[in-house]
């Protein structure tokens, strides 16, 4: 029985840390993940938006205590129908990713919003899957 504890972090330490590192491809595709999310929210692009989306994604916004939220559907079909919006660059608004495994997280400053994105590696691509979001102060 004591030989179990040994046993696990020898393992921890024999699992090559590149399976767990952050990438600097990994760093990139997040990134272009959220620029499709934000860009193409800006541009009406909503192919773009439906590239970055896991289909089961909730976007979330706590209001007056309420929980209210939309899904992918909701975000591509709003997307499509307000159209091209300001010609915005916004490459600098994305926060480094921080990423571990197949998981990472990053930060969208919009104008009027901020989203935190939490995003998956998904047969290889990654995709949104949540997003929590909160407007600014007018």
């Amino acid at each position: 029985m004591r030989y179990r504890p040994l046993f696990a972090i020898a393992f921890c330490l024999w699992v090559p840390a590149e399976l767990r590192a952050q990438t600097n491809a990994d760093s990139a595709a997040v990134v272009a993940t959220a620029l499709d999310y934000i860009e193409g929210w800006y541009e009406g692009d909503s192919t773009r938006m439906a590239r970055a989306l896991h289909p089961d994604l909730v976007k979330r916004i706590v209001r007056q205590g309420s929980l209210q939220q939309m899904g992918k559907g909701d975000l591509v079909r709003m997307t499509a129908n307000k159209g091209p919006g300001a010609d915005v660059d916004l490459a600098d608004r994305i926060s480094d990713p921080d990423i571990f495994g197949n998981a990472a997280t990053v930060r969208v400053d919009a104008d009027q919003w901020v989203d935190f994105l939490q995003l998956s590696k998904v047969d290889g691509h990654w995709v949104i899957v949540n997003v929590l979001w909160e407007m600014r102060s007018r």
